[in-house]
């Protein structure tokens, strides 16, 4: 269980991870990593995440145990995450996924989003 303080509650929080930050996408899973705003956030945790697990997923049973799934393993993984927001979408073909397929569709959607996060920005000007 992930503690209170390391959760996105907020509609804005969401949409403003989902928006700007990186966006990766491995198998049925899909995580947008923000990096910080600090004039939005008080002091608290360097690490917020929260789920997106929309009704194509399943029933309230089924999108309520991926949830549960997806928090147990990002709790392990919160010392890999830098500072900053982190969504995880579910698509439908999550609810299909065992434990062990899930943790690693969100190990390799983790390492691409902070892969692109790495890369230094193209160079050049548009025309």
């Amino acid at each position: 269980m992930l503690s209170a303080a390391h959760r996105l509650r907020r509609r804005g929080d969401f949409a403003t991870a989902i928006r700007t930050g990186r966006r990766a996408g491995r198998g049925p899973l899909v995580v947008h990593l923000a990096e910080p705003v600090p004039v939005d956030r008080a002091p608290g945790p360097a690490v917020r995440v929260g789920f997106v697990i929309p009704k194509a997923v399943g029933g309230a049973v089924v999108r309520n145990l991926v949830r549960r799934r997806l928090r147990h393993l990002v709790r392990d993984r919160l010392d890999r995450v830098p500072a900053g927001d982190l969504v995880i979408r579910a698509l439908p073909g999550a609810a299909d996924r065992g434990y062990a397929q899930l943790a690693a569709d969100l190990d390799a959607a983790l390492a691409a989003a902070l892969a692109r996060r790495a890369r230094p920005p193209r160079g050049g000007t548009r025309r």
